[in-house]
């Protein structure tokens, strides 16, 4: 924080040689407001920055605008007030005091903050040149690790409901085996006794055909 704001005191005296000039306007207060944070998806190629600025005393001739961005321990000059790459980045006015920067081709190396600046040059008055606090611009990068571990984890469950199915199809498909070998033995050692019991019969039938005769 200490260093963002040793930058943008630098860019306060930056600022005044630019738009060096004197003027009979000297109650002239500007206030600069920009929304604190922006985040922007990374499908995103175009993104649009607001910036909002109210006038007192200040003349009826428009005001200059400027756009900065504050990287790590460095800032660069955007559109002072023209643009650097025309292609890249684009002022626009929305409505008298509505301001916009659109940046192009976004990508996360635009990741900075972004600060809006608005001078009334034909002003001598101290506040007559003023900056916002500036936009966190973020943009995310694409998702590919994550729909890697997305696709991890529904391979893994699949394949563990897979396991699962077939090993509870197996250990139905042994308890079936396991109650038709027993019903199996059941049956043969049924069968064996019906059969023991049919072959038993002639031989009770004579003894008892013998005891009769005698």
């Amino acid at each position: 924080m200490a260093s963002f704001n040793k930058l943008k005191n630098m860019l306060m005296l930056a600022f005044d040689w630019i738009l060096y000039g004197t003027g009979a306007a000297d109650t002239c207060q500007v206030t600069v407001t920009q929304p604190r944070f922006q985040k922007a998806d990374y499908s995103t190629h175009t993104v649009f920055l607001t910036c909002t600025f109210s006038a007192s005393g200040c003349s009826s001739s428009p005001p200059q605008v400027l756009w900065f961005r504050f990287l790590t321990n460095e800032h660069e000059d955007l559109c002072t007030p023209g643009c650097r790459d025309n292609q890249k980045y684009k002022v626009h006015s929305s409505s008298e005091n509505n301001i916009s920067l659109q940046i192009n081709n976004l990508t996360v190396e635009d990741n900075a903050v972004y600060i809006c600046g608005i001078a009334f040059a034909d002003s001598s008055s101290p506040r007559s040149k003023q900056t916002g606090n500036g936009t966190v611009l973020m943009k995310t990068e694409e998702k590919q690790h994550s729909n890697g571990k997305l696709f991890m984890i529904i391979t893994s469950s699949l394949l563990f409901l897979y396991s699962t199915t077939v090993f509870t199809f197996f250990a139905v498909y042994k308890k079936i085996s396991s109650g038709r070998k027993i019903f199996q033995a059941i049956a043969q050692e049924l069968q064996k006794q019906r059969y023991a019991e049919h072959c038993r019969q002639p031989d009770d039938l004579e003894d008892e055909t013998v005891y009769q005769n005698r």
